[in-house]
């Protein structure tokens, strides 16, 4: 019997996926279930270059991430589900130690230590604490990138974490997540409204600690990681909406009215503030000011002006 399942999501990804697929070919105990979200390249071409043993589904449409996970995990086998996304490479050994830190009372997930190409902890990106006002009104204001050691950069980003010491924490990234198969049932996987990516996975652990699972994280469980392989081929204007979105729905159902109410203004100062700066020549690279200012306002006046239901 597996012990448990990779789940892995797949958006145009024929670049990486094949590397993240050879390295799960070791673990021999571990099912592996590809979800496909509309690829137009040769994303399943390179699935079946592998010698691994896949159950593939490929969706019509792009059904977006949390979806897909979701689809993922009703073919799952084992008690155990490891989200990972397919430019994530796993090292000898990995899935089962975060596995054994699953095994553990009240654990219902755990993330391992992501590295990045010159095999560096990627601190900022591995663990994070849940948004606050304040650090999500610092990322808006852009005093993050003016001020990145501000407190509440430090504090959300977990900057100040020891990455040498396995512990409680609140959100490991979802490029690597590891679940307990009856903690996922217990909050019913991930909320779909989350589309197409972006804070599923942060809404999804704060709702397994709300219903008194531990969230750990495991120093000696391995990743390699680009990242972003997906998201960085969206237009400007989808990037924002769907991150601004995405964040709005999450202070919608994690914090109080009058916090969402206050980063909804924050927002609207915050992009207008950007929509100027663009106009100077400070903005995003790639991007024209036609886009920059088109995209900043269409999330002001969709987002943080009008009300409506996240």
């Amino acid at each position: 019997m597996a012990v448990g399942t990779v789940v892995i999501v797949t958006h145009n990804s024929g670049g990486c996926v094949r590397a993240c697929l050879r390295a799960l070919e070791p673990f021999s105990q571990w099912k592996v279930v590809l979800v496909d979200n509309a690829s137009t390249d040769d994303t399943i071409q390179e699935v079946g270059r592998t010698a691994l043993a896949v159950r593939t589904l490929i969706n019509a449409h792009n059904a977006g991430f949390a979806a897909a996970v979701n689809q993922g995990v009703r073919l799952a086998e084992g008690d155990f589900l490891v989200i990972l996304n397919p430019d994530t490479i796993a090292t000898a050994g990995s899935l089962d130690k975060l596995a054994k830190a699953l095994e553990k009372e009240n654990v219902g997930a755990a993330g391992g230590l992501l590295l990045d190409e010159a095999g560096q902890p990627q601190k900022g990106f591995t663990v994070r604490r849940f948004p606050s006002l304040g650090s999500m009104l610092a990322e808006v204001f852009l005093l993050n990138r003016a001020w990145p050691t501000n407190p509440w950069n430090v504090r959300y980003r977990c900057l100040d974490l020891d990455y040498r010491n396995d512990q409680e924490v609140e959100q490991p990234a979802g490029a690597c997540l590891a679940v307990k198969r009856q903690a996922w049932d217990s909050v019913n996987g991930f909320d779909e409204g989350f589309f197409p990516v972006w804070f599923e996975d942060v809404d999804f652990c704060h709702r397994l600690l709300d219903q008194g699972w531990k969230v750990v994280y495991c120093h000696d469980a391995m990743f390699s990681h680009a990242g972003g392989h997906s998201v960085h081929r969206l237009a400007f204007r989808d990037r924002q909406s769907y991150w601004y979105r995405n964040l709005l729905r999450y202070f919608s159902r994690h914090h109080s009215r009058l916090e969402l109410v206050l980063l909804r203004m924050g927002l609207t100062i915050g992009l207008i503030l950007r929509a100027l700066l663009s106009s100077i020549g400070f903005r995003p690279s790639g991007t024209s000011l036609i886009e920059a200012v088109g995209a900043y306002w269409h999330v002001v006046w969709h987002y943080a002006i009008r009300s409506r239901d996240f």
